[in-house]
């Protein structure tokens, strides 16, 4: 399995400011997950256990938590994942890779967010990671997947830009997206200002793949889920959601307590 390109865009600096990043823009992760618990109970009555798969810093299992009795989160980004683990005590966070992992169980719901399933890299990629997620969803379960950009939607040359003052740090971010045939390359630069350390700047990159609709939905069948697709969702890019064969079963307080 060879490295994925967002392991090596999260790096120590990108997750360092991530978050402050993110807030500073408005991102509302209470209210997406508060949307997400409501998307998931609209197909399985009861959603106990989550596993939020590229999890990254864990804001938002954080807010997932609050409406599910046990989560657990995967994030590959070492410095991520070491951010998750410091904001998340008590719940597991595996460092693991969305292609290949395997807890040894499977959960009532499973979420992939902030387009981070566009970082496989071929639509055999898109295939192993559905089939992972299907090994760990139960019967019943619910799958909700948010992609990255289909390719009659995406803006070729995109630039985006944002100033963010937070914690007396103030963060300048800009982007550069462009297409390169079934791909996207995001080019970000950064300047961060603090008054002791001064400025500093660093830039990464960001490939992500440009599947159609059409290919997310054979991913999730060829995996034996029922799909559909709902536009909008928490950055305008739409939302999966697959649901696994078989009956939704409600776990007594005892294998509760065992979580």
């Amino acid at each position: 399995m060879t490295t994925s390109s967002a392991e090596q865009a999260y790096g120590a600096e990108h997750a360092e400011i991530y978050d402050a990043v993110y807030r500073g823009r408005g991102k509302d992760y209470t209210a997406e997950a508060e949307d997400i618990v409501r998307v998931l109970r609209e197909h399985r009555s009861t959603v106990s256990s989550l596993l939020d798969v590229a999890c990254g810093t864990g804001t938002h299992l954080e807010a997932l938590r609050k409406s599910v009795d046990h989560v657990e989160g995967v994030e590959l980004s070492p410095w991520m994942h070491a951010l998750a683990v410091r904001r998340l005590p008590g719940v597991t966070v595996h460092r693991d890779d969305m292609r290949s992992f395997g807890l040894g169980r499977t959960f009532d719901a499973i979420t992939c967010l902030f387009s981070s399933i566009g970082y496989m890299a071929s639509t055999g990629e898109l295939d192993r990671a559905l089939r992972v997620f299907r090994e760990h969803t139960a019967p019943g379960g619910v799958v909700v997947v948010e992609p990255w950009w289909f390719p009659d939607e995406f803006l070729d040359g995109y630039v985006g830009g944002a100033v963010v003052e937070v914690d007396g740090r103030t963060i300048a971010r800009v982007s550069h997206t462009v297409r390169e045939g079934t791909t996207t390359r995001m080019s970000v630069a950064y300047t961060v200002g603090e008054p002791a350390a001064g400025l500093r700047r660093f830039s990464d990159t960001h490939v992500l793949s440009l599947f159609t609709r059409e290919q997310y939905e054979q991913a999730f069948e060829k995996a034996g889920f029922t799909v559909a697709y709902t536009a909008g969702g928490p950055s305008g890019r739409g939302l999966f959601v697959g649901v696994a064969p078989g009956t939704e079963t409600v776990p007594s307080s005892a294998e509760a307590q065992e979580w």
